[in-house]
């Protein structure tokens, strides 16, 4: 990030509203770029929290050269919910057609926690979120076995 720019996070925003709207308690919040290195560090960090139980991540999920989300989240995943992407991409494509092919949002679990990537339009993130923030506590018992 450059000094001085002055950055606006509104998928972000989105999230931290919605999970808190939903009765859960957002204990972090991290800006990062696209850099495969660094999103794998943190997420793989953040996964040894112990007050952590969900992780979302928001952009990096296309297929230009910069969208490397997806390729840092999956190796971290023990289990994907591959029906998550699946539904996403199904809704997405009524509401935006053809070009949700191009979205890799994924959903998964490592360490008995869920690991989410949507895409970084407030749009996609509010689709992804009305999915899964209602499947949270039943995701969760069955990770946790």
């Amino acid at each position: 990030m450059q000094m001085g720019r002055s950055y606006t996070d509104e998928s972000g925003d989105l999230i931290v509203s919605a999970v808190e709207r939903a009765g859960h308690r957002v204990v972090g919040r991290l800006l990062i770029g696209d850099d495969r290195e660094t999103i794998s560090r943190i997420v793989g960090k953040l996964l040894h929290r112990e007050d952590v139980d969900v992780i979302i991540a928001t952009g990096g999920t296309g297929i230009s050269k910069t969208d490397t989300t997806v390729e840092a989240i999956r190796p971290l995943l023990e289990k994907e919910i591959e029906g998550f992407g699946e539904i996403f991409r199904f809704l997405s494509y009524q509401k935006i057609g053809p070009s949700a092919i191009l979205s890799r949002a994924l959903a998964g679990i490592a360490r008995g926690k869920l690991l989410v990537a949507l895409p970084g339009s407030p749009d996609a993130v509010k689709t992804g979120l009305d999915l899964i923030l209602p499947e949270i506590p039943h995701i969760l018992y069955l990770a946790r076995g």
